[in-house]
Formats: structure tokens, sequence, C-alpha cells
């Protein structure tokens, strides 16, 4: 059995060096020189006046019941809803965008300072209404007349645009120059010759905030109509680019 044994093993060392040797191409191929490259994020802006602002406009009211506190903020929401349609906004334009019922606890304490169990005083209901305005001459009269109606609390005004691609184009035009400065400073810094674009992608745009009024939204501040102004929107669009090295 030994002879043959050795037999065996001689062929198998034989069959070593074949081996390696196929093996060697298939590594050489994979470990081709890459592509010297230079890559850049190029920023982009462009600022647009508002056409459109979206506002946030919220009626609370509080009752010892559930259903009394739910009667009163339905009457100064159907009346503040009355008015919005009445000042020339849409239906597409108004949204519900929060409606809560949440019961009202006093903590009250003995004279020693221990708590006792919570008294249930009342109840708040608070419904929450978005509100998209498309001519911005109306805002300032449509925010003094909704806080005259019952809209007792509110949040920012959000400046906008109802077609804003106009200056996307321009700010992705304004972001692909901006990289290919930056990339023809590189070349010039590493003494290299810019090539052509290997690859170019883009981050999802973003508006920039532009100044709000935050409206306290309280009856006293009724007397006379809102100020308001629109300023300006900005749009960033920012893109990655890569570019090849002229050999």
């Amino acid at each position: 059995m030994l002879p043959n044994t050795r037999t065996i093993a001689f062929s198998l060392l034989l069959g070593l060096p074949t081996a390696a040797v196929t093996a060697l191409p298939a590594l050489g191929a994979d470990s081709q020189p890459r592509e010297a490259v230079i890559s850049v994020s190029g920023e982009g802006q462009a600022s647009v006046a508002p056409d459109m602002a979206v506002l946030n406009l919220s009626v609370v009211k509080q009752a010892k019941t559930a259903r009394e506190a739910l009667d009163e903020n339905n009457k100064s929401m159907n009346d503040v809803l009355a008015a919005l349609k009445k000042a020339g906004i849409a239906e597409r334009d108004l949204q519900t965008s929060g409606f809560s019922v949440q019961p009202q606890y006093s903590y009250p304490q003995t004279n020693d300072g221990q708590p006792q169990s919570p008294q249930l005083i009342a109840y708040q209901v608070s419904n929450s209404l978005s509100v998209r305005v498309r001519d911005l001459s109306k805002l300032g009269a449509i925010l003094d007349e909704a806080v005259t109606l019952g809209v007792n609390q509110g949040g920012d005004i959000q400046f906008t645009n109802d077609k804003p691609e106009k200056a996307m184009e321009e700010a992705r035009k304004n972001a692909v120059a901006n990289a290919i400065v930056k990339a023809k400073t590189l070349a010039e810094a590493a003494d290299v010759k810019l090539g052509r674009v290997i690859e170019i992608s883009e981050t999802s745009p973003r508006p920039q905030p532009v100044p709000v009024y935050r409206a306290a939204m309280m009856k006293e501040a009724a007397d006379s109509a809102v100020p308001v102004q629109g300023g300006e929107t900005s749009y960033n669009i920012t893109v990655n680019v890569t570019f090849s090295i002229a050999q």
C-alpha cells in the first residue's frame, strides 16, 4: 500500500505549481490601478419672493365638562372657517392639523405637605387648522379676523412658493458652477489638469428659513391689523461632482 500512497502524494505535488500559475493572471486582472479623480461638493442658492403663506391656527376652550368645552370650541372654529372662506380661502387650502380633548386636574396638598389624589376640575378641547394663504395681501387681515373670532393659540407663519421650480433650477446651476471652481482650484494646487466629469449627484433641495411672525394669538392683540412682512425664500442645493485627472 505504501508505493501507491507515494504516487498519489507525488501527483498532488506536481499539480500545485500549475494551479498557482493559473491564479496569477486572475489576481493581476483584479488589481488594475484606479483612475485618478478629484471629488468636490458644490453649493448653490437662489432666492425668490414668497407667493404663499402657511398658517397654523388653534382654538382652545376649557369648560367643566368635555361636552361644554367641545360645543364652545366648535362654535368658534366654525366662525373662523366661515370667515376664512369668505376671505377667499379655498376648501383645498384648509386642513385640520390636530384635535384633542384633555382632562385638567388639580393636585391639592394637605397642611402637612402630603399630596392628595388629583381632582378633575375641567376639560380642555383644542382644534388646530392649517391654512394656506395664496394672496399675501390678505394675510394680516386674516390673522386679525381669526383672533377676533376665537383663535387663541397659534404657531409660526411659514412663507413659501407654490411653484419653486425656476428658483431651484437656478440654484442647481449655481451649485455646479461652484463645484467646477472648487475642482479647478484643487487641480491647480496639485499641478494637474482637470479632466471630464465622471459622476454628478444632487442632494435634496431645502428652503431656508425666512423671517416669520410668531403670533401670540390673544384677543387683546386684535386691536389693529397684524403687520406681516414676507421677505424672501432661499432654496439651497448641494451637488457632488467627481472629475477625472487628465493624463
